[in-house]
């Protein structure tokens, strides 16, 4: 089966699920309101949700290589479909923190094993096929978030939320069935395909090996500061218009352009990526986020207009953190690999989401302002701008001495790679 044709069921996957994250903004007040539940308490769960997703994907990229990512898949669908299906059915914040929870582990199974599906089959376009894969992510809940209104204002809360868990939980089980990685010879990509600004690893570093290069923890420092301001936009979005007094209007446009800006920023920084290098695409999009971030506070909160344009530029500069870490990861680790690899780097989602979720919430709640949730957010993008700098002066890992040497050495490897993704 065509390679591109087995991207487009991972893309299909990722659409669905990324709904769980991107569409939840909506579902934060109707749930305050109907369990009468504080903002705080409510955003817990989104906090919980991130942070399973995240820090079970170690043990994703373990279950992948046993189970197969067909299977595997399969069972992740029923887990995100089941899981924020109950959420509607939740009467208590502990029924309401498990169910969230269970979604967040479906949802991480398919992100990881999407994610190393498309570093895996495009080694030749990986900063593309990242971007595509990632992208989905972003930007479904843009389809879905004025469905999701409309069902609001119809069904109520509940209801959107069983309907919605059982279609996109079939959707995720079917996707998987066209999935398959490709055989190990499959990892490199031919040097006839080396972009001169691209520096690509000829060692395959396992994750215990990758855990003890100071690369690694340079990485996972950016990509943590860089991930909160992003995510709070994503979890506080309605209650930051509510605190701003954006209309209803100006919210639901909001609501639909943030994701088609976020899916966006994937799929086109990932292309720059390719050509400018990983590391430079990072210095500039952190850059011009940390820039952007303090803008929300400045003048998001002179009308409709400024609020929408800034925080759609807050997503324009922010999602491609989730194209471009796993890509540089990639390019200095290896490609063997990297479900395993990409999922302790990952791991940052859950603990930005802890500052993110619950704690920004909570810092509004105690001073009445968003002010310091987004300047601090913009100082830590700035921080990992600087990081960006260091890690492009320096070398790329070399295994300690006594690492067992990858068997499928980039000079004995003979084969080519087609557009159709077939190896002769």
């Amino acid at each position: 089966m065509n390679r591109w044709i087995r991207l487009t069921a991972a893309v299909a996957a990722m659409i669905m699920i990324g709904n769980l994250q991107y569409a939840w903004t909506l579902f934060v007040r109707p749930m305050m309101a109907a369990n009468h539940w504080k903002l705080s308490e409510t955003q817990w769960g989104f906090t919980i949700f991130i942070a399973v997703m995240t820090w079970s994907m170690p043990l994703s990229g373990w279950l992948i290589d046993r189970l197969g990512p067909r299977v595997f898949m399969s069972v992740a669908g029923v887990l995100c479909g089941a899981g924020w299906a109950g959420l509607g059915q939740a009467h208590s914040l502990t029924g309401f923190y498990v169910l969230y929870a269970l979604a967040g582990l479906g949802n991480g199974f398919v992100y990881c094993c999407s994610t190393a599906f498309g570093l895996k089959w495009f080694p030749d376009k990986r900063g593309v096929a990242s971007g595509l894969i990632a992208a989905g992510y972003g930007s479904g809940a843009a389809f879905f978030n004025p469905l999701f209104g409309a069902l609001l204002g119809s069904v109520g809360y509940r209801a959107t939320l069983l309907e919605s868990g059982i279609v996109l939980g079939v959707v995720v089980v079917c996707a998987g069935q066209f999935l398959r990685y490709p055989p190990l010879g499959f990892v490199r990509p031919p040097a006839s395909y080396s972009k001169p600004r691209l520096r690509q690893q000829r060692d395959d570093f396992n994750s215990m090996e990758m855990l003890r290069t100071p690369q690694f923890y340079l990485l996972y420092a950016m990509m943590l500061m860089v991930g909160i301001g992003g995510l709070m936009a994503t979890a506080q979005v309605a209650p930051v218009a509510h605190s701003f007094n954006v209309s209803a209007a100006a919210l639901a446009v909001v609501l639909s352009l943030n994701p088609l800006c976020n899916g966006a920023s994937r799929f086109l920084w990932g292309l720059v990526s390719d050509s400018l290098g990983r590391e430079r695409t990072m210095v500039i999009a952190f850059f011009l986020q940390a820039v952007i971030l303090a803008c929300v506070a400045n003048l998001g909160r002179r009308g409709d207009v400024w609020f929408a344009v800034t925080m759609a530029l807050v997503f324009l500069t922010w999602g491609e953190l989730y194209v471009l870490f796993p890509a540089v990861l990639t390019d200095m680790f290896g490609a063997r690999n990297a479900a395993s690899n990409y999922s302790f780097l990952y791991s940052t989602k859950g603990v930005a989401s802890i500052l993110a979720g619950g704690l920004a919430a909570l810092l509004f709640e105690t001073t009445g302002t968003w002010d310091y949730a987004f300047y601090g957010s913009s100082v830590l993008a700035l921080l990992s701008c600087l990081g960006a700098l260091v890690l492009l002066k320096m070398p790329l890992p070399t295994k300690m001495p006594g690492s067992t040497e990858n068997a499928f050495k980039k000079e004995t490897m003979a084969e080519t790679i087609t557009d159709s993704g077939v190896v002769e």
